[in-house]
């Protein structure tokens, strides 16, 4: 059976389950699976660009937002914003300065800047971004380069179903070995120079 799409995934993974109890179910398994690559992957697909008007001192994260790379205000010369933790961020905020600035931290779903942004300088992220869920748009950028990794990533989230099925344990091999091999063919392909498509898009908080 071909991977090719939402439909040919959900067909597959009822097909290797085959049960007819779980029908029902394997779209959560999916979705399940989407989380998992959510806190295990940073991939060179997942990695984003927006941009922004900096004019506040909190400023709302990006809804696909997971991790950044990097974030950079526009100004002469530009300034690559530096990390701090909020507890950092409190004392460098007992100073009180306004300017361009050169530190954040993040709190919740917000941005924390400091100086304080005076002006409005653009603010460009570059982040690992969420992928977006296979049911949106029936295949994704991920699916494409790994449908393995979805069928596996489903089919072990079937465990608490399946309890003693000794399926699980190859399931689970297949799993750690799709997502240990697309890593490292990730590494290598960076190490190597590769071609990176960055997608900018324009982000109003």
């Amino acid at each position: 059976m071909a991977l090719a799409s939402y439909a040919d995934l959900l067909a597959s993974a009822a097909s290797w389950l085959n049960r007819d109890d779980l029908t029902a179910v394997i779209p959560d398994l999916v979705v399940l699976a989407e989380a998992d690559f959510g806190r295990r992957l940073r991939l060179r697909l997942q990695i984003k660009r927006a941009t922004a008007v900096l004019d506040e001192e909190y400023e709302a994260l990006p809804p696909d937002w997971i991790e950044a790379v990097s974030l950079t205000v526009s100004a002469s010369p530009v300034v690559v914003l530096e990390y701090v933790t909020p507890q950092q961020m409190a004392t460098l905020k007992a100073g009180g300065e306004a300017g361009t600035p050169a530190y954040y931290t993040i709190k919740g779903g917000e941005f924390q800047f400091y100086p304080t942004p005076s002006g409005s300088p653009t603010l460009e992220m570059t982040y690992y971004a969420k992928v977006p869920p296979l049911a949106e748009d029936g295949t994704n950028a991920l699916f494409a380069a790994a449908p393995d990794l979805y069928l596996w990533g489903t089919l072990m989230q079937s465990a608490p179903f399946l309890r003693e099925d000794e399926r699980i344990i190859t399931w689970g091999a297949l799993y750690k070995a799709a997502m240990d091999g697309l890593m490292a063919s990730d590494a290598r392909a960076a190490q190597s120079g590769s071609a990176l498509a960055i997608r900018p898009t324009s982000y109003v908080p």
